[in-house]
């Protein structure tokens, strides 16, 4: 799995992979069928509390969490019309 950050939080948090905490190395979490699917490519991830939004660039297996908090995936965003 590979991240981008977007917007950074605005206090230091940890961010976690399946209880494994990530840093700028990339590393390989694997996760059981019990867990959610895991981050999609090209998705974009949220924490509401701390503020930090993330860019799954690579996908991978495992549940992304701030703090213990689980990032929820934004939707899209409604386009303007361009007529």
């Amino acid at each position: 799995m590979s991240l981008v950050v977007v917007r950074p939080p605005a206090v230091p948090v940890e961010l976690t992979c399946d209880g494994v905490a990530l840093d700028a190395t990339e590393q390989l979490v694997r996760a059981d069928a019990a867990t959610e699917p895991g981050a999609v490519l090209g998705k974009r991830y949220r924490d509401t509390e701390s503020g930090l939004e993330v860019l799954c660039t690579r996908a991978g297996a495992g549940v992304l969490a701030v703090d213990g908090r689980s990032m929820v995936p934004l939707g899209a965003r409604a386009l303007p019309a361009s007529d």
